[in-house]
């Protein structure tokens, strides 16, 4: 199969340059190459550039199929300009054991939409007593290992993760939030929450808690990935772990550069994540480090939910919001849009630098290299229509909302699996 992808704009690690970009059995064959292709798709006015990757979204599959499965997920992925997704393992059943891992991974090259790198859980059944067998399971092809979700209570087992982990190579995700501190917080804890009258999740819930995560990773050299940031003291504890060389690296998400407690005003549980949006100093601060260049990787933490369950009550409510379609558009018209950063320093944190955070080459467009393409219009506005979305959750935080920067193509492994 031959595809040539012409009159684009390709922008590829900073360098930025008007070519015809061909495709053949899966990898770039190179630019203005001619001759005769299976399929040619227009790209007039549009920038080509490498799929994105994302580091951190719930496929739910197996066991959750009603709120998503493989199939909605990773086209949901593709639709959002993503041609690697890592799955997170707090499933139904988790997933802990290396057979799940083979049978989602040739579950999702059969469905052949974007590529799937599944993560495992740290501990068996996720209850935060035993470690799973990490080896098998990288054997198996997890590329991760997080409990994401559910907190790491016992700091000895967490010690022992990552001294397994790091012998491996493999990277420990976390969901950092102090659970006795936390208790039974539905969103953040301050003005908003008293005046709302509902249970608070305290900031220190999570600056405690990525502090002892990042003590481990310098205790044992681990490289510790510490997922959806939120707050301002979070993110200064990476910060100076880093500074002290610590082997972490940071997450933020596009509902916490874009959302603040306060939309929770109106009592609507479709606001409802975990970690909670927290205050607008705690958005901007975000918004900075990003521009700083100290966070590592933009990920979803796409969390979709059936309407049912989201149409409870604040307190019943689950967490979560699917954001995988809007990822792109939210960053680029807040960050891009706005003058506050280039359209190449935002696609590192989608490309390059999420790449990094794993261990992986960073993609691009150079001949020989898997043919995973995104084409981004940059130029229309289109409102949010999460009618239209792939995702099985087709309710938004940002229905209506006017953004840039959407994806109008996908290609992976050298084929448009979005258009």
């Amino acid at each position: 199969m031959r595809i040539c992808i012409k009159n684009g704009i390709l922008l590829d690690g900073g360098k930025e340059e008007k070519a015809d970009l061909y495709l053949k059995d899966g990898i770039i064959e190179g630019l203005n190459l001619g001759g005769e292709v299976d399929e040619t798709y227009d790209a007039i006015g549009n920038i080509v550039t490498p799929a994105l990757i994302d580091l951190h979204a719930h496929l739910r599959e197996p066991g959750q199929e009603a709120k998503e499965d493989l199939r909605s997920g990773l086209s949901a992925a593709a639709a959002g300009g993503y041609g690697t997704v890592i799955s997170m393992a707090n499933t139904s059943p988790p997933v802990d054991d290396p057979d799940v891992v083979a049978s989602l991974i040739a579950k999702a090259e059969a469905i052949g939409q974007a590529r799937l790198r599944p993560a495992a859980t740290l501990s068996k059944g996720l209850k935060g007593e035993e470690l799973t067998d990490f080896a098998a399971l990288k054997d198996a092809g997890a590329v991760m290992i997080t409990d994401d979700g559910i907190p790491v209570v016992d700091s000895h087992l967490m010690r022992r993760a990552c001294e397994y982990a790091a012998e491996l190579g493999l990277v420990i995700q976390t969901h950092s939030e102090e659970p006795t501190l936390r208790k039974d917080g539905v969103m953040n804890e301050g003005v908003v929450s008293q005046r709302l009258g509902l249970p608070g999740n305290p900031v220190e819930a999570e600056s405690i808690m990525i502090f002892r995560d990042c003590e481990l990773a310098l205790m044992t050299g681990a490289r510790v990935h510490i997922a959806h940031i939120t707050t301002e003291r979070g993110m200064k504890v990476v910060e100076w772990f880093k500074e002290q060389g610590a082997p972490v690296t940071g997450e933020v998400t596009p509902n916490h550069l874009t959302l603040t407690d306060e939309v929770l005003s109106n009592f609507d549980p479709i606001c409802k994540v975990a970690p909670p949006l927290r205050t607008e100093a705690d958005r901007l601060y975000l918004r900075d480090a990003v521009k700083r260049g100290v966070v590592d990787n933009i990920g979803t933490d796409h969390a979709p939910h059936t309407r049912a369950e989201k149409d409870q009550d604040m307190l019943n409510a689950p967490f979560g919001i699917a954001n995988i379609e809007v990822s792109f558009p939210l960053c680029y018209t807040t960050l891009v849009a706005n003058n506050e950063m280039s359209l190449s320093n935002l696609l590192e944190l989608y490309q390059a630098k999420a790449a990094a955070v794993m261990g992986w080459d960073a993609p691009s467009l150079a001949v020989g290299q898997a043919a995973d393409i995104v084409v981004i219009d940059i130029n229309t506005e289109k409102a949010v229509d999460a009618s239209q979305f792939k995702s099985k959750a087709k309710f938004s935080p940002w229905e209506g909302l006017g953004l840039k920067g959407w994806p109008v193509a996908t290609f992976v492994r050298g084929q448009k699996v979005f258009s």
